[in-house]
């Protein structure tokens, strides 16, 4: 009998077959210029198995803003063709892809004489260093990054986008009052801090259209008194919703600091929050690894999607092996 694991629903126009969505992931496997390689058409391939979409790692939108020197990106129209072999090996199997789009900011990798730039010069630790608060030509030069991308996204046949401002990167470093100082249009206030993220999401929708799916992912707390709260990044989501076709909820990074415990399913409480101030889809993610629990968020209404990311890296049928364990359940799963 089909339940709602099983079920079709939509994030923006594109239809998912169920609500097993495989999480980015980055895998540090990109040339020392960013572009993806076979590497990346094999993994992402091998990843789809039962999945009804992957996300692509953190792909940089900026040479300045790439996590780590072996990242990819998609700063250039060179980036284009590599990324397409990836989602093409992807669709042979039926399966839509989203691209994640990333600046790193404070957290960006030390590229010789690169700037690292932060909306205030706080650091996140002593190895990253104290960033560059950014000018407003810097803000808009982002922006321009991001839209940028967003049109690279499109003509490399991605199914959609998402907008990273989770775990301490520069989205995340505008809207935490942790790490934007600012006293300009980009900081202070709730909507202020939010404008940058705002700016973004208009830029790419310039590029996409409205019909195109949107989503952005969220770091729901800081772990930190005085840092973004459940509450807090919920009403920012709800002031995004006319932008944007789903919510993808994580937590941290912005602080080298941990969360308390770490159980199953540690982040559902968070992204149950969210939902209940948007209409849009709630992707919900951590330690959430059986089917029983996966049923119990989804039957519960505390999320619509769950993602699964760290057990494919060991297996990458695990999405197929855990979740789908009969004949009658597998029947219109993408058979890859």
């Amino acid at each position: 009998m089909k339940t709602i694991l099983y079920s079709e629903k939509y994030i923006g126009r594109l239809s998912l077959s169920n609500r097993l969505i495989v999480s980015p992931m980055q895998q540090n496997q990109g040339t020392p210029e960013a572009f993806a390689t076979d590497y990346h058409v094999n993994h992402y391939s091998r990843l789809a198995a039962g999945a009804a979409m992957v996300m692509l790692e953190s792909t940089g939108v900026s040479p300045n803003g790439r996590l780590f020197g072996n990242d990819i990106g998609i700063f250039t129209d060179d980036h284009v063709a590599p990324l397409k072999k990836v989602v093409e090996a992807v669709h042979a199997k039926k399966t839509p892809i989203f691209i994640q789009l990333t600046h790193g900011g404070r957290k960006s990798w030390k590229n010789g004489g690169s700037r690292l730039l932060a909306p205030s010069p706080i650091a996140y630790d002593d190895e990253y260093g104290i960033p560059e608060e950014m000018s407003l030509s810097d803000i808009q030069s982002e922006i321009e990054n991001f839209r940028q991308a967003a049109r690279r996204s499109l003509e490399a046949g991605f199914d959609g986008i998402e907008v990273h401002a989770a775990h301490g990167h520069l989205v995340h470093q505008f809207l935490s009052p942790l790490s934007n100082h600012r006293a300009d249009e980009y900081g202070g206030s709730p909507e202020k801090r939010t404008r940058f993220l705002r700016d973004i999401l208009e830029a790419v929708r310039l590029e996409v259209g409205d019909d195109y799916p949107v989503m952005i992912r969220v770091s729901a707390s800081d772990f930190v008194e005085g840092g973004l709260a459940p509450v807090d990044v919920a009403q920012i989501a709800a002031s995004l919703e006319p932008l944007l076709d789903a919510v993808d909820v994580s937590s941290g990074g912005l602080l080298p600091v941990n969360p308390a415990a770490t159980p199953d399913g540690y982040q559902v409480p968070y992204a149950s929050i969210i939902k209940q101030y948007v209409s849009i889809p709630i992707i919900a993610v951590g330690k959430i690894y059986t089917r029983a629990l996966a049923e119990f968020i989804l039957s519960d209404r505390l999320a619509d999607f769950i993602a699964v990311g760290r057990p494919l890296l060991d297996n990458p049928e695990y999405i197929r092996s855990t979740f789908f364990t009969t004949e009658t359940e597998t029947v219109g799963v993408n058979s890859n």
